[in-house]
């Protein structure tokens, strides 16, 4: 039974994968325009002002989500408005290029989307490209994006788990756990004994366990969320630089925060080194301060956007070599890298919450004699 269903998860990953072939839109009788491997993968893991379900990128189905600009006052609408808009080609700088954009209708006339960035038309009614970059105005822009969509889908997804949880013991009290405090009760006590006790001292690691559960079930949920972004309900939100940023920004803050006097001291006047040398140490600890969580920044982000570009630029062998034929080497190949992802959405949950740890245990540790 065990080997069955093995079988049937692998088998479901393939027809995953094979139905991405069948969704993307692509087509191999279509001669006239050549297949973009690199447009196709920016247009799955960047952030969009839809939610694309199925169909080919223009014309298929999809959630539009609401656009709320700040210009003059407060504009709210749909992004149909600019999705199913006026396109416009201008021509390139370079020979042979054209620059395509859209001019919103309706509630958005007056602006324009260009690579998912709305700006404001000039008087004539356009945009203003400089090479490929337009310099047009643009409004402050606080719109429901397809990352942020999924970013509040997954905190109500970890607020459900967690009030469920801690319901379950509200009710019984302190028995055998059943349910879903049976899954994710083990994985609790590794968060506070492994990750927590493990880095932090004893006397103080209590108050940071929530923070830690926290930044754990949020990255790891997001990770299983994104796992495949090519997929209706798929987002790419810890491969968004913005939300890696602001992780790392709350493990800045919490760890300056807790600092003691002796983390302080160890920066600023490094006790049992030689006077010279502190002013020449000085500057590399304050740099140090701010290199730590840039590193937890960049390592979350780059591990699961590298995931993401992989799979996609293994199923992308189909469409370039316009044969399904090589979907028995691009597909085998895209099924293993995945079925990876799901190890990696664990591990960078796992190291984003140890190496806060790390550097909050640092702050509030004694000083030894």
């Amino acid at each position: 039974m065990q080997h069955l269903s093995k079988l049937s998860f692998l088998m479901r990953k393939i027809a995953v994968l094979l139905a991405f072939v069948g969704m993307s839109g692509f087509s191999f009788a279509n001669e006239e325009k050549e297949f973009n491997v690199s447009e196709m993968i920016m247009h799955h893991i960047k952030d969009a002002h839809e939610w694309h379900l199925f169909g080919p990128e223009h014309g298929g189905t999809s959630i539009y989500l609401p656009v709320i600009l700040v210009d003059n006052g407060l504009k709210t609408f749909s992004s149909k408005h600019f999705y199913r808009g006026k396109a416009v080609e201008v021509a390139g700088k370079e020979l042979g290029t054209s620059i395509h954009y859209v001019k919103g209708v309706g509630p958005a006339a007056g602006y324009a989307m260009y690579h998912e960035e709305i700006y404001k038309l000039n008087a004539a009614g356009e945009l203003h490209f400089d090479g490929e970059h337009p310099h047009n105005a643009s409004p402050l822009d606080f719109s429901i994006t397809k990352n942020v969509m999924s970013l509040l889908m997954g905190a109500f997804l970890v607020l459900i788990v967690m009030f469920s949880v801690a319901k379950f013991y509200r009710k019984n009290g302190a028995v055998a756990p059943k349910g879903i405090a049976k899954f994710f009760e083990p994985i609790i006590v590794m968060v506070r004994d492994d990750i927590a006790k493990a880095n932090i001292d004893e006397h103080k690691y209590e108050k940071y366990v929530p923070y830690l559960l926290t930044i754990f079930f949020f990255i790891w949920f997001n990770n299983m969320l994104g796992l495949v972004p090519f997929l209706p309900g798929g987002a790419n939100l810890t491969g968004n630089i913005t939300v890696t940023l602001f992780l790392a920004v709350c493990t800045l803050l919490v760890t300056l925060f807790s600092g003691n006097k002796n983390y302080w001291g160890h920066i600023f006047w490094m006790p049992g080194v030689p006077v010279p040398m502190k002013f020449f140490m000085m500057p590399i600890e304050i740099i140090g301060i701010f290199t730590k969580p840039f590193a937890l920044m960049i390592r979350l982000f780059a591990n699961i956007t590298a995931g993401h570009i992989i799979v996609l630029a293994l199923i992308s062998i189909i469409f370039v070599n316009k044969n399904v034929a090589w979907a028995g080497l691009s597909v085998p190949m895209a099924l293993f890298i995945s079925i990876l992802e799901v190890l990696v959405a664990f591990l960078q949950g796992f190291l984003f919450a140890m190496l806060s740890a790390l550097f909050i245990g640092a702050a509030v540790e004694e000083a030894h004699h």
